[in-house]
Protein backbone atom coordinates (compact mmCIF):
# COMPACT_ATOMS: atom_id res chain seq x y z
CA UNK A 1 0.00 0.00 0.00
CA UNK A 2 1.07 3.59 -0.64
CA UNK A 3 1.15 6.00 2.33
CA UNK A 4 -2.16 7.47 1.10
CA UNK A 5 -3.80 4.06 1.39
CA UNK A 6 -4.04 3.33 -2.36
CA UNK A 7 -2.81 -0.03 -3.66
CA UNK A 8 0.75 0.04 -4.95
CA UNK A 9 0.88 -0.61 -8.69
CA UNK A 10 3.43 -3.16 -9.81
CA UNK A 11 5.65 -2.00 -12.68
CA UNK A 12 4.49 -3.19 -16.12
CA UNK A 13 6.57 -6.15 -17.21
CA UNK A 14 7.87 -6.33 -20.78
CA UNK A 15 7.17 -2.73 -21.79
CA UNK A 16 9.65 -1.00 -24.12
CA UNK A 17 11.06 2.40 -23.47
CA UNK A 18 11.24 4.93 -26.29
CA UNK A 19 15.00 4.44 -26.49
CA UNK A 20 14.57 0.69 -26.84
CA UNK A 21 12.00 1.12 -29.61
CA UNK A 22 14.34 3.43 -31.49
CA UNK A 23 17.13 0.86 -31.21
CA UNK A 24 14.82 -1.89 -32.57
CA UNK A 25 13.74 0.33 -35.46
CA UNK A 26 17.35 1.12 -36.25
CA UNK A 27 18.22 -2.59 -36.30
CA UNK A 28 15.23 -3.39 -38.56
CA UNK A 29 16.22 -0.61 -40.94
CA UNK A 30 19.76 -1.93 -41.07
CA UNK A 31 18.54 -5.47 -41.77
CA UNK A 32 16.24 -4.20 -44.53
CA UNK A 33 19.12 -2.28 -46.09
CA UNK A 34 21.16 -5.49 -46.12
CA UNK A 35 18.41 -7.88 -47.26
CA UNK A 36 16.57 -5.88 -49.95
CA UNK A 37 19.57 -5.55 -52.31
CA UNK A 38 20.17 -9.29 -51.94
CA UNK A 39 16.53 -9.98 -52.80
CA UNK A 40 16.78 -7.71 -55.84
CA UNK A 41 19.92 -9.50 -56.96
CA UNK A 42 18.22 -12.86 -56.50
CA UNK A 43 15.22 -11.74 -58.55
CA UNK A 44 17.49 -10.38 -61.28
CA UNK A 45 19.46 -13.63 -61.34
CA UNK A 46 16.25 -15.68 -61.50
CA UNK A 47 15.00 -13.66 -64.47
CA UNK A 48 18.32 -14.12 -66.26
CA UNK A 49 18.16 -17.87 -65.63
CA UNK A 50 14.68 -18.10 -67.16
CA UNK A 51 15.81 -16.01 -70.13
CA UNK A 52 18.78 -18.32 -70.73
CA UNK A 53 16.47 -21.33 -70.58
CA UNK A 54 14.09 -19.69 -73.08
CA UNK A 55 16.91 -18.99 -75.50
CA UNK A 56 18.30 -22.51 -75.21
CA UNK A 57 14.89 -24.01 -76.00
CA UNK A 58 14.49 -21.70 -78.98
CA UNK A 59 18.00 -22.59 -80.11
CA UNK A 60 17.27 -26.31 -79.88
CA UNK A 61 14.10 -25.74 -81.93
CA UNK A 62 16.15 -23.87 -84.55
CA UNK A 63 18.66 -26.74 -84.75
CA UNK A 64 15.80 -29.19 -85.27
CA UNK A 65 14.44 -26.96 -88.02
CA UNK A 66 17.84 -26.84 -89.73
CA UNK A 67 18.09 -30.62 -89.55
CA UNK A 68 14.66 -30.97 -91.14
CA UNK A 69 15.36 -28.43 -93.90
CA UNK A 70 18.76 -29.39 -95.23
CA UNK A 71 20.68 -26.99 -93.00
CA UNK A 72 18.93 -23.90 -94.43
CA UNK A 73 17.75 -21.26 -91.96
CA UNK A 74 14.16 -20.01 -91.90
CA UNK A 75 13.41 -16.51 -93.14
CA UNK A 76 12.65 -13.60 -90.80
CA UNK A 77 9.47 -12.72 -92.72
CA UNK A 78 7.82 -14.74 -95.44
CA UNK A 79 4.47 -14.72 -97.19
CA UNK A 80 1.73 -12.15 -96.76
CA UNK A 81 -1.71 -13.62 -95.99
CA UNK A 82 -5.05 -12.66 -94.40
CA UNK A 83 -4.14 -8.98 -94.03
CA UNK A 84 -0.94 -9.77 -92.22
CA UNK A 85 2.53 -11.26 -92.49
CA UNK A 86 3.99 -14.63 -91.61
CA UNK A 87 7.04 -13.89 -89.48
CA UNK A 88 9.47 -16.43 -88.07
CA UNK A 89 7.57 -16.35 -84.75
CA UNK A 90 4.04 -16.52 -86.22
CA UNK A 91 1.41 -14.60 -88.15
CA UNK A 92 0.80 -10.97 -87.16
CA UNK A 93 -2.16 -9.01 -88.44
CA UNK A 94 -2.00 -5.46 -89.78
CA UNK A 95 -3.89 -2.85 -87.81
CA UNK A 96 -3.81 -0.64 -84.72
CA UNK A 97 -1.02 -1.35 -82.29
CA UNK A 98 -2.01 -3.45 -79.32
CA UNK A 99 -5.14 -4.87 -80.93
CA UNK A 100 -3.67 -6.85 -83.81
CA UNK A 101 -4.32 -10.57 -83.89
CA UNK A 102 -1.37 -12.89 -83.42
CA UNK A 103 -1.18 -16.58 -84.29
CA UNK A 104 2.01 -18.40 -83.27
CA UNK A 105 1.19 -21.65 -85.10
CA UNK A 106 2.39 -20.10 -88.37
CA UNK A 107 5.90 -19.61 -87.02
CA UNK A 108 8.85 -21.68 -88.22
CA UNK A 109 9.62 -22.93 -84.72
CA UNK A 110 6.05 -23.82 -83.75
CA UNK A 111 6.30 -27.56 -84.57
CA UNK A 112 9.25 -27.81 -82.17
CA UNK A 113 8.15 -25.44 -79.38
CA UNK A 114 4.33 -25.40 -79.29
CA UNK A 115 3.13 -23.68 -76.08
CA UNK A 116 6.25 -23.85 -73.93
CA UNK A 117 5.99 -20.27 -72.69
CA UNK A 118 9.43 -19.28 -73.94
CA UNK A 119 8.30 -16.34 -76.05
CA UNK A 120 8.81 -13.53 -73.54
CA UNK A 121 11.80 -12.80 -71.34
CA UNK A 122 10.69 -12.15 -67.72
CA UNK A 123 12.94 -9.07 -67.65
CA UNK A 124 10.75 -7.48 -70.35
CA UNK A 125 8.13 -5.77 -68.19
CA UNK A 126 4.97 -5.68 -70.30
CA UNK A 127 3.02 -4.08 -67.41
CA UNK A 128 5.25 -1.01 -67.35
CA UNK A 129 3.39 2.18 -68.42
CA UNK A 130 6.26 2.85 -70.81
CA UNK A 131 5.66 -0.39 -72.72
CA UNK A 132 3.48 -0.68 -75.83
CA UNK A 133 2.33 -4.08 -77.08
CA UNK A 134 2.21 -4.86 -80.80
CA UNK A 135 -0.58 -7.43 -80.60
CA UNK A 136 -3.29 -8.80 -78.34
CA UNK A 137 -1.32 -10.61 -75.70
CA UNK A 138 2.33 -11.44 -76.10
CA UNK A 139 4.15 -11.96 -79.36
CA UNK A 140 7.89 -12.63 -79.10
CA UNK A 141 10.24 -10.63 -76.87
CA UNK A 142 13.25 -12.08 -78.65
CA UNK A 143 14.66 -11.16 -82.04
CA UNK A 144 16.19 -13.16 -84.87
CA UNK A 145 19.36 -12.31 -86.76
CA UNK A 146 18.24 -10.78 -90.07
CA UNK A 147 21.57 -11.72 -91.66
CA UNK A 148 20.75 -15.40 -91.08
CA UNK A 149 17.09 -15.37 -92.09
CA UNK A 150 17.11 -12.81 -94.90
CA UNK A 151 13.65 -11.26 -95.19
CA UNK A 152 11.52 -12.58 -98.04
CA UNK A 153 14.39 -14.33 -99.82
CA UNK A 154 15.91 -17.42 -98.23
CA UNK A 155 17.79 -18.24 -95.08
CA UNK A 156 21.51 -18.92 -95.31
CA UNK A 157 23.16 -22.36 -95.24
CA UNK A 158 24.16 -22.75 -91.59
CA UNK A 159 27.19 -24.86 -92.51
CA UNK A 160 28.71 -21.74 -94.04
CA UNK A 161 28.75 -19.67 -90.85
CA UNK A 162 32.35 -18.46 -90.41
CA UNK A 163 32.55 -18.74 -86.61
CA UNK A 164 29.59 -20.53 -84.94
CA UNK A 165 30.66 -19.43 -81.45
CA UNK A 166 30.63 -15.76 -82.51
CA UNK A 167 27.40 -15.55 -84.50
CA UNK A 168 24.21 -14.74 -82.56
CA UNK A 169 20.97 -16.26 -83.82
CA UNK A 170 18.48 -15.02 -81.19
CA UNK A 171 18.83 -12.15 -78.72
CA UNK A 172 16.84 -10.04 -76.27
CA UNK A 173 15.13 -7.50 -78.50
CA UNK A 174 12.89 -4.45 -78.25
CA UNK A 175 12.42 -1.21 -80.12
CA UNK A 176 11.76 2.40 -79.21
CA UNK A 177 8.57 3.45 -80.98
CA UNK A 178 7.66 7.11 -81.44
CA UNK A 179 5.62 6.81 -84.65
CA UNK A 180 2.61 4.58 -83.85
CA UNK A 181 -0.14 5.53 -81.39
CA UNK A 182 -0.21 5.54 -78.44
CA UNK A 183 3.48 6.40 -78.91
CA UNK A 184 4.51 9.76 -80.38
CA UNK A 185 7.70 11.80 -80.85
CA UNK A 186 6.98 13.47 -77.50
CA UNK A 187 6.07 10.18 -75.84
CA UNK A 188 8.32 7.35 -77.07
CA UNK A 189 7.46 3.88 -75.80
CA UNK A 190 9.27 0.58 -75.62
CA UNK A 191 7.82 -2.30 -77.63
CA UNK A 192 8.78 -5.88 -78.43
CA UNK A 193 10.72 -6.33 -81.66
CA UNK A 194 11.52 -9.36 -83.73
CA UNK A 195 14.87 -9.04 -85.47
CA UNK A 196 18.28 -7.45 -85.14
CA UNK A 197 20.77 -6.34 -87.78
CA UNK A 198 23.57 -3.87 -88.38
CA UNK A 199 21.00 -1.13 -88.92
CA UNK A 200 19.10 0.63 -86.13
CA UNK A 201 19.10 -0.25 -82.42
CA UNK A 202 16.73 -3.17 -81.74
CA UNK A 203 18.58 -5.22 -79.11
CA UNK A 204 17.39 -4.75 -75.53
CA UNK A 205 20.17 -4.71 -72.94
CA UNK A 206 17.85 -5.55 -70.06
CA UNK A 207 20.09 -7.80 -67.95
CA UNK A 208 22.41 -5.42 -66.15
CA UNK A 209 23.14 -3.50 -69.37
CA UNK A 210 23.75 -6.77 -71.20
CA UNK A 211 21.65 -8.67 -73.71
CA UNK A 212 21.40 -12.44 -73.66
CA UNK A 213 21.95 -14.17 -77.00
CA UNK A 214 21.97 -17.73 -78.32
CA UNK A 215 24.79 -18.55 -80.72
CA UNK A 216 25.07 -20.99 -83.62
CA UNK A 217 27.30 -23.34 -81.61
CA UNK A 218 24.56 -23.68 -78.95
CA UNK A 219 25.85 -21.52 -76.10
CA UNK A 220 24.08 -18.55 -74.47
CA UNK A 221 26.01 -15.49 -73.32
CA UNK A 222 25.39 -11.90 -72.28
CA UNK A 223 27.01 -9.07 -74.21
CA UNK A 224 27.23 -5.28 -73.83
CA UNK A 225 26.12 -3.00 -76.67
CA UNK A 226 28.25 -1.74 -79.50
CA UNK A 227 29.83 1.54 -78.44
CA UNK A 228 27.73 4.59 -79.31
CA UNK A 229 24.76 2.56 -80.58
CA UNK A 230 22.20 3.30 -77.86
CA UNK A 231 18.86 4.77 -78.97
CA UNK A 232 18.81 8.36 -77.61
CA UNK A 233 15.01 8.64 -77.73
CA UNK A 234 14.56 6.53 -74.60
CA UNK A 235 17.94 6.13 -72.90
CA UNK A 236 16.46 4.57 -69.76
CA UNK A 237 15.33 1.55 -71.83
CA UNK A 238 18.88 0.65 -72.95
CA UNK A 239 18.01 -0.29 -76.52
CA UNK A 240 21.09 -0.47 -78.72
CA UNK A 241 22.88 -2.75 -81.19
CA UNK A 242 25.13 -5.76 -80.79
CA UNK A 243 28.68 -5.45 -82.13
CA UNK A 244 28.89 -6.27 -85.82
CA UNK A 245 31.21 -9.20 -85.11
CA UNK A 246 28.31 -10.98 -83.35
CA UNK A 247 25.84 -10.35 -86.19
CA UNK A 248 27.64 -11.09 -89.44
CA UNK A 249 27.54 -14.82 -90.25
Amino acid sequence: MNPDGNPRRAPRAGAFTLAELLVVLAILSLLAALILPALRRSRTAARATVCISNLRQMGLAAQLYWDDHGGIAFVERGARTNNGWNYWFGWLEDGPEGSRRFEPASGALWPYLRHRGVEVCPALDRSDPGFKGKARGAAFGYGYNLRIGTRGVSGIAMAGVRAPAECAVFADCAQVNDFQAPASPDHPLLEEFHYFDLEGPTVHFRHGLRAKAWFVDGHVAGHPPAEGSEDPRLPSAHVARLPASLILP
